[in-house]
């Protein structure tokens, strides 16, 4: 298997984002360089890959991100021609191939839990760079009794560099999801602020603990030089968040991302409830860039 070296990554996965949000001017306009798809949880959980990938191309919704232990059945368990057809079968399809959700965490106060965890991410950068994705998400992501917030940040921050390093070989990025007991966003930039290799970004998940604090936009700009290629999102519709004003902040900071969402709802009519989504992603955009 040929590995790059981090500056070829850091050259092919700039353009390689670039194709993947399809075809973009010099100037393009606010917003344009965002695109919006789906994380397989709730609404893509139960499909297929070709019914899903068939799903998304109807909805419009252009991107995917593959969470472990769903129907799609893109796992580390795949043996290379396996991984060959997936990612034919995307490179044949309308829809890119963000990335691979995995759940893998790394706050255990055991260190052969964390051993196991970093084994198991490894294997699944392996797969996404089979695959022809270009990160995979995981997680921080509790704190333990009788064991200092500052140590299991190190920890966590420690481990995600050891990751970040191993991805370099395979140009992927590491996809830091802000999640459970670590998501306020104080607690992920003191993560991110020793976890500094440059393949480990945040991953925004759109949480209540956003609004904490001194708000959303004071939040935000903790960690918005840290993102990466993914922003996760609930519905854009639901009323207990602002995503207008987050969809503001994306567009005002010129951000360069796919916008992916993580599902919270069980319509019966899933495919015409995400192709509702897409279209309110686009009147957010139109509205964030007339701003």
């Amino acid at each position: 298997m040929q590995h790059l070296s981090r500056r070829t990554f850091l050259a092919t996965s700039a353009a390689a984002t670039a194709l993947a949000l399809t075809s973009r001017t010099a100037c393009a306009a606010a917003g344009d360089k965002m695109a919006y798809g789906l994380v397989t949880y709730q609404w893509g959980a139960d499909w297929d890959l070709p019914t899903l990938i068939a799903n998304c191309e109807k909805a419009g919704a252009l991107g995917v991100e593959l969470r472990t232990t769903h129907a799609h059945g893109v796992e580390t368990t795949l043996d290379d021609k396996q991984r060959a057809a997936v990612r034919d079968r995307f490179a044949d399809s309308d829809v890119t191939l963000v990335g691979i959700g995995s759940n893998e965490r790394y706050d255990d106060p055991d260190p052969a839990v964390v051993k196991k965890a970093i084994a198991a991410t490894k294997g699944f950068i392996q797969l996404s760079h089979d695959v022809g994705s270009t990160g995979v998400k995981v997680k921080p992501d509790s704190f333990h009794a009788n064991v200092p917030h500052e140590k299991t940040i190190e920890q966590i921050g420690r481990s995600l560099n050891e990751l970040g390093k191993y991805a370099d070989g395979f140009g992927q990025q590491i996809r830091l999801e802000v999640h459970g007991k670590c998501a306020e966003l104080p607690t992920i930039k003191a993560i991110m602020d020793i976890a500094d290799d440059p393949n480990v970004a945040v991953c925004w998940n759109s949480n209540p603990q956003d609004l904490l604090g001194e708000g959303l936009e004071h939040n935000f700009g903790l960690v918005r030089n840290r993102f990466g290629a993914t922003c996760h999102v609930r519905e854009l519709d639901s009323p207990d968040y602002p995503y207008q004003q987050l969809i503001d902040l994306l567009v005002k900071s010129d951000y360069n991302g796919w916008i992916l969402l993580e599902s919270s709802s069980k319509p019966a009519d899933k495919v015409a409830a995400l192709a509702k989504q897409v279209k309110l992603f686009e009147e957010m955009v139109a509205k964030a860039a007339r701003a």
